[in-house]
């Protein structure tokens, strides 16, 4: 496994396992799963639905917690400084644990305006100790340059869709510029087209590997953190089987070539559903 170091002096995988769109039944057989393969860090969040049963297999997994990193989110719905204290409580209790490694803003939801009182709310989850680190997911630039002039806390990470169609160079810069780790969700473009270019399968060919693991690798080469997802056991295993192959400059090269800002979710400008 590979690590980066969190602003908070955290070490944090990575390479994790996402379980969006994974049901609370299939939770705890999949995560059970990638914690049997190897990953130690698993990535839920309140709407996913299935904290209780990320709970369960993390107690059924037997492994220590504290050998273990665990990220939640809290939802739109339950932002606002009392909002955000009640509903980590809520994700605590589900979660059967004590404290969660990194609890993040799911959407900055910038109509309603109080992304900057949930994060001062998770500022104080930190230094109670509750939380190891804090930070958000798919905030732009404007919303991060933000809560570095009005919070406290430089946020730890951001989590933000990034795959070879939508590379986010601009977003990657500024928090490359302010030591913020960026996460990629949907780093396989949830199966997309991707995977069956004709190029990309010809540099998983040069290495043996698949698509996917190429797409992976990439991610990790570029210092990204990456959390995919799968319930099929043998494509948990082949997420997992990166570290022992790098591509090289021009494979890199190859993959940069394909950024055409193709989103497969909302612009964060443009998400203010509640």
């Amino acid at each position: 496994m590979q690590y980066v170091t969190l602003h908070q002096q955290v070490k944090m995988p990575q390479l994790g396992f996402g379980v969006w769109q994974v049901e609370e039944k299939d939770a705890v057989p999949s995560v059970k799963k990638a914690i049997e393969t190897g990953y130690r860090a698993i990535d839920t969040a309140a709407i996913y639905k299935n904290e209780r049963g990320v709970g369960q297999a993390i107690k059924e997994s037997n492994v220590p917690r504290e050998d273990l990193f665990i990220t939640t989110k809290v939802w739109n719905t339950d932002q606002g400084y009392e909002n955000t204290l009640k509903a980590f409580d809520d994700s605590l209790e589900k979660l059967g644990l004590d404290y969660v490694d990194l609890y993040l803003i799911h959407w900055p939801t910038p109509e309603f305006d109080d992304y900057v009182e949930t994060y001062k709310a998770m500022e104080k989850l930190y230094h109670e100790g509750r939380v190891k680190a804090i930070g958000v997911c798919n905030f732009d630039r404007d919303h991060l340059q933000r809560l570095l002039d009005e919070c406290d806390v430089i946020p730890a990470v951001n989590q933000i869709e990034c795959h070879p169609y939508l590379q986010q160079k601009e977003v990657k810069a500024f928090c490359e510029e302010h030591g913020i780790h960026v996460e990629a969700w949907s780093p396989l473009m949830q199966g997309g087209d991707v995977l069956n270019r004709e190029d990309m399968q010809a540099i998983a060919q040069k290495h043996n590997k698949t698509v996917a693991q190429v797409i992976i690798r990439w991610h990790l080469q570029n210092g990204t953190i990456v959390i995919p997802k799968s319930v099929t056991p043998s494509r948990i295993e082949e997420n997992f089987d990166v570290f022992d192959f790098e591509l090289d400059e021009e494979d890199m090269s190859r993959i940069k070539a394909l950024d055409r800002d193709e989103r497969k979710g909302p612009k964060p400008s443009e998400m203010n559903v509640r």
